[in-house]
């Protein structure tokens, strides 16, 4: 098992490795993730389910709550019809699932993306109901999605779908039923624009529908770096644990998305080594490490981290296989799998994207006792602020970018300092740990909510 005591026997063994971070002399053979059919959709769903299983049994979950949470308690599928810019109709089909909401109303983003699915839409707003309950948040877990290529649009396209997809869903959001924010190819723009369509919907000034706003309309101070910082706290707090200094931690990023840039460029500062991080174009690569805002311009300029001339660039796969202290994972669903596990030598594994490990490439990890800090718990940053966020509009309050920062780095302290302690004290992965808070907290809620003829 890949448990907390044999976690910080790997770690110190990683500190040799610090400097002598060297791309792999070999290139690996190509493990790129599949596209994201319906079929492997569902069989994403059936994974993350799949987990469920060990808690379970670890907590003996009634039945009645079991039953709850092997499925989606809402799932609508619509079709967007949007006037192109040519003059021709396109309708693209879109989904907004309810996963469970005995905590609280759901949450949870928008993406657009080209391989979106209802499968997928789903498992997303199962993660989110288990993160949202591993931070203590009143919220259950909400997901949505459009099937489009965002880059082929025009912005005034983009925008008619934005507003499409909340006049689909108006019937079952708002602050006290579901809170969309940005996600995939959504950001503080398109939830302008969806604020507004709902807000003319229901003739009504209701801010604390949609979380990710624009400062303007309502959006907190804090928002768009919220994921990678509340990451870095995650590191930061296991480092502690592990007697770790940043400056003898080498880290790759794969991704260079929102969440990723925000996360190596607070990590660079922190003083850990950023040696590479990825896009879609390749790497960029540095054993020295990297000039964050160097490669940020170089991506502005060309859309590639890998015309960058901060370091040199290699491929995706390279970077997975890269021998660093901490390989943190930004990009999308199933990056590493059983077909690209054993290429990774990485010392332990950061998840800021949704399910960046398949189960069996996280069993094998565990199995060679490498830590892995699970997205239910690294990646609640952008969830915790868009709470700030949801307070402060109900409240009719604006808080500053100092109160947001301090107030998430005091929650995740905490409950992430719950689930480091309890790998620890019960001898169990991190993930398993973070599963066994999250879940046992929407169990207690799904039973308190009576109807149960054995449990009174």
């Amino acid at each position: 098992m890949g448990n907390a005591k044999t976690k910080k026997a790997k770690s110190k063994n990683q500190t040799a490795k610090t400097t002598n971070s060297q791309v792999p002399q070999k290139q690996a053979e190509k493990t790129s993730p599949r596209t994201l059919t319906p079929e492997i959709g569902a069989a994403l769903f059936e994974d993350a389910r799949s987990r469920l299983e060990d808690v379970f049994k670890a907590l003996d979950i009634h039945a009645d709550a079991q039953a709850r949470l092997m499925q989606p308690g809402l799932s609508l599928q619509v079709s967007i019809p949007v006037r192109m810019d040519d003059g021709s109709l396109k309708a693209f089909p879109a989904w907004r699932v309810h996963y469970d909401t005995s905590l609280g109303p759901a949450k949870g983003g928008v993406r657009f993306h080209p391989d979106v699915n209802q499968h997928e839409v789903t498992t997303l707003s199962f993660w989110m109901a288990v993160k949202c309950a591993v931070v203590g948040l009143p919220y259950g877990g909400g997901k949505g999605g459009i099937q489009v290529d965002a880059k082929a649009l025009s912005s005034l396209e983009r925008e008619r779908l934005a507003r499409g997809y909340i006049r689909a869903i108006a019937d079952i959001m708002g602050p006290d039923r579901d809170i969309p924010a940005p996600d995939v190819n959504t950001d503080a723009t398109v939830m302008g624009w969806m604020i507004d369509e709902y807000e003319q919907i229901v003739r009504a000034k209701v801010p604390a529908a949609i979380t990710g706003k624009p400062l303007p309309l309502g959006g907190s101070p804090g928002r768009v770096a919220a994921t990678g910082r509340g990451a870095l706290k995650v590191l930061d707090l296991w480092a502690e644990r592990e007697k770790r200094q940043p400056e003898e931690t080498t880290v790759a990023v794969q991704g260079f998305g929102n969440a990723a840039y925000h996360f190596a460029r607070l990590v660079s500062e922190r003083g850990y080594r950023i040696v590479a991080v990825s896009d879609t174009s390749g790497a960029c690569y540095h054993a020295d490490g990297l000039d964050i805002e160097a490669v940020k311009q170089a991506k502005s300029n060309s859309g590639k981290v890998t015309d960058s001339q901060a370091g040199k660039a290699m491929t995706g796969d390279e970077l997975l296989a890269l021998d660093v202290n901490v390989l943190a994972l930004a990009a999308l669903e199933n990056q590493i799998h059983c077909d690209n596990v054993h290429e990774v030598k990485a010392g332990a594994i950061l998840e800021i994207a949704n399910g960046p490990l398949t189960s069996d490439a996280d069993q094998t990890l565990a199995k060679r006792n490498v830590p892995v800090l699970p997205d239910v718990l690294a990646n609640t940053g952008g969830v915790i602020v868009s709470y700030f966020e949801w307070l402060q509009n109900r409240a009719g309050e604006k808080w500053s970018e100092a109160q947001v920062n301090e107030r998430l780095d005091a929650l995740l302290s905490g409950e992430a300092g719950k689930v480091l302690t309890r790998a620890g004290t019960e001898d169990i992965t991190y993930r398993q740990a973070a599963y066994r808070q999250g879940i046992e907290r929407i169990a207690a809620a799904i039973m308190a909510r009576g109807n149960c003829q054995d449990c009174r």
